[in-house]
């Protein structure tokens, strides 16, 4: 059995260090301070006794768990990221635990008045009875993916403590940067050696994912021109009032609040300008290969149809695809997905097959050579102050983690 407080104290030891990645950033690891936790995990994989550790100049971890049985195995990893999200506050994380989850509202910060909602979000409902770990409302709890790191190092040392559990080789790796997109680029794949992985970074438990977003970045820059107010009859362009109309013209129920499963959207992630210059940012997604290149169309489209109307070359777009559908890599080695379907069931898990609306590591390493799906890692919400994780998730994910190892080697008899 899953030691459940090893579990919690791993887990908060974690996410009270800063790991907050940098968009703005062009080094690997994009800020200093993901140092601090990679270098930690280095030295506890090596005082538990792991074979190989390596922590290369760009932070990646590396470390093996040789095999303890007789008969060729293939070899298998399990990866996690130990960045955290730019997009809240990630300092002086003041995690709540919250022991027999009796189902009601949770809350947060009185002072604020800020409460986790059980009628909002209704996923808490089914957590009555565990133990609940949340935020104080001042930060983001970074489950994701610390969770999925506490999951990796417990399963590892449970397999070191417990050797009559049979397993072949096993390769872990953490990496840098996944939430700025990046956390594959430097991941050496042939360093890893794995004939195919796990990462372990989905939301609520029974999550098995092979599919998710083809995903690109669109930048439109839109040139006004700026004149007196009080003489710009004729003269003057507003950019922002460009911009107002481009937004307008792409469809306004495909954007995120609209849609959900394998439906794909148009995000406006952030804006700023002038009558001079307004920039927008938006994200594409789209599960479908055909629906993501018409999408990128469409925007090239509309900005090509709007600045004709102004007779100018008033608006530029800059799409860069960022990654794409890992589903056309796992789809050739199913049997992957069948082990870890296999082992849900072993530990009294349902497995919940669904298509990822985002992306992992997993999407781009499985383009890069290992085939990669994504397994549940606990956590909700994330990226923000409402995010939580049920502390028996995590000791469920722990012990898929070691089920697959069982059930790998003795696939391979």
């Amino acid at each position: 059995m899953i030691n459940k407080q090893r579990i919690i104290d791993r887990f908060i030891t974690y996410i009270k260090i800063d790991t907050q990645s940098d968009p703005e950033s062009k080094s690997t690891p994009s800020t200093e301070k993901q140092w601090v936790l990679a270098r930690k995990l280095a030295e506890e994989l090596k005082e538990m006794g792991m074979a190989e550790v390596n922590i290369d100049d760009h932070a990646y971890v590396m470390a093996t768990l040789p095999a303890n049985v007789p008969h060729q195995v293939p070899v298998i990893g399990f990866i996690s990221h130990f960045d955290t999200s730019p997009d809240f506050n990630a300092t002086d994380i003041k995690p709540q635990i919250i022991e027999d989850y009796d189902g009601n509202d949770i809350v947060l910060n009185k002072e604020k008045n800020i409460i986790l909602s059980s009628e909002y979000f209704d996923d808490l409902k089914q957590y009555k009875g565990q133990t609940i770990i949340t935020t104080d409302g001042t930060s983001l709890l970074s489950a994701d993916d610390k969770a999925g790191i506490t999951e990796i190092m417990t399963a590892m040392q449970y397999l070191l403590d417990n050797p009559e559990i049979p397993h072949g080789k096993i390769r872990i790796g953490f990496t840098p940067d996944e939430e700025i997109g990046r956390g594959a680029h430097k991941f050496d794949v042939e360093k890893f050696g794995a004939e195919w992985a796990y990462t372990m970074d989905g939301s609520q438990i029974g999550e098995l994912e092979f599919e998710n977003f083809n995903a690109a970045k669109a930048i439109i820059r839109v040139k006004g021109k700026g004149v007196h107010p009080g003489y710009a009859k004729d003269k003057m362009v507003n950019s922002q009032y460009i911009a107002v109309d481009f937004i307008n013209s792409l469809p306004r129920m495909e954007t995120p609040e609209h849609t959900e499963g394998r439906q794909g959207f148009f995000h406006l992630s952030e804006m700023k300008g002038d009558v001079e210059e307004t920039v927008l940012e938006y994200i594409i997604r789209d599960h479908d290969l055909g629906h993501f290149k018409a999408r990128k169309e469409m925007i090239q489209d509309l900005a090509s149809e709007i600045s004709s109307q102004y007779e100018s070359d008033c608006i530029s777009v800059e799409i860069t695809d960022q990654y794409f559908n890992m589903r056309e890599k796992i789809e050739p080695v199913m049997h992957i997905i069948e082990i870890a379907e296999d082992a849900m069931k072993e530990v009294n898990v349902e497995p919940l097959l669904k298509p990822i609306r985002g992306g992992t590591d997993g999407a781009q390493l499985s383009y890069m050579g290992l085939p990669c799906p994504n397994i549940f890692a606990g956590g909700h919400n994330f990226h923000g102050k409402y995010e939580y994780v049920p502390v028996e998730s995590m000791q469920k994910a722990t012990e898929v983690i070691v089920k697959i190892a069982e059930l790998t080697a003795d696939k391979y008899k």
